[in-house]
């Protein structure tokens, strides 16, 4: 039982959590998430089964969709109400100033990471420091935020939609909204929409599904592995070249010249498959499609990073 899960995660539960429950479900040997969400949050959260764990590190660039609602006038010591309230003011302001400032917020800007994340510092979390009394700066990043709408202002209340890159947290741009808006804030509400190709109407709820249902749905809901990643181009390749590749061979300029591929840049990733569709790898051009017809047949031109049994 190898697949992608894509699960519907109900508030008030850790991804942990779930990735518990569908291991437990399917008796499955390993499941991993690819892209954690907060207690507080709902939505997609991607599961990987057994073999398909392989697939994560390729769903950790993904860009993300989110619906999220602000609560201005509150600030938190983890930037969202389920934090300690360190400040509270009533906040008077324009429904169109609000607006502005929040859909200003688009394109790339620094974040600072919360004190309250995953994110390690000397090898631990930077929430376990924090919860120690150990202050701790928490890093900036660059992140890019692609499309910011306000959906429904009620003040203290803001929905808003964003469309942005890995690595965001909504509830540091909440905060920093409410810094710009000179009032503070805090993430009230959160749900994720979608994550790279898996989206929403993907998701499955395990709390709408009848306990002795979960299971069978869940098998039947796996997708598998080679339709798992469909934005990356697939290579097909014979049973020889696949048991080579499993023992360790690079694929050379020879394996991919007369390929049926479209045309590849460098650092572009591809699949290598079965003429079933099994996969077999995963690997990273090393050339582009225009280079790797120029050069000897021997020269090594991709580089595997992932084997599937």
């Amino acid at each position: 039982m190898n697949g992608v899960l894509i699960i519907d995660k109900p508030s008030g539960r850790t991804s942990h959590n779930v990735v518990r429950d569908v291991r437990k479900l399917l008796g499955a040997k390993k499941v991993g998430h690819a892209g954690t969400l907060d207690p507080l949050a709902t939505g997609v959260l991607t599961l990987c089964v057994n073999e398909a764990t392989k697939l994560a590190q390729f769903f950790s660039n993904d860009d993300k969709d989110y619906r999220a609602t602000m609560l201005l006038g509150v600030r938190t010591d983890t930037l969202d109400i389920e934090g300690e309230v360190l400040e509270r003011c009533n906040p008077h302001l324009q429904t169109e100033e609000i607006k502005d400032v929040v859909e200003g917020f688009v394109g790339r800007i620094e974040q600072r990471v919360p004190k309250y994340s995953a994110v390690k510092f000397k090898g631990r979390p930077l929430y376990k420091w924090t919860r120690q009394g150990v202050d701790i700066e928490p890093p900036l990043r660059k992140v890019d935020l692609y499309h910011i709408n306000v959906e429904e202002i009620g003040i203290p209340y803001v929905t808003f939609t964003v469309s942005c890159s890995k690595g965001t947290y909504i509830r540091s741009l909440c905060a920093d909204i409410g810094d710009r808006l000179g009032c503070g804030a805090c993430l009230s509400g959160l749900r994720r929409t979608r994550s790279g190709c898996f989206s929403e109407k993907d998701a499955i709820s395990l709390e709408a599904l009848a306990d002795g249902e979960k299971a069978e749905i869940l098998e039947r809901r796996l997708i598998p592995i080679a339709d798992a990643l469909p934005g990356i181009c697939n290579i097909a390749v014979d049973q020889d070249t696949a048991d080579r590749i499993r023992k360790g061979y690079q694929p050379d300029c020879g394996v991919l010249n007369g390929k049926n591929a479209p045309l590849l840049e460098k650092e572009d990733l591809v699949k290598f498959a079965l003429q079933d569709g099994r996969i077999i790898a995963v690997a990273k051009m090393l050339f582009s499609s225009e280079e790797v017809s120029l050069l000897s047949d021997g020269k090594q031109a991709a580089k595997i990073l992932r084997v599937f049994n």
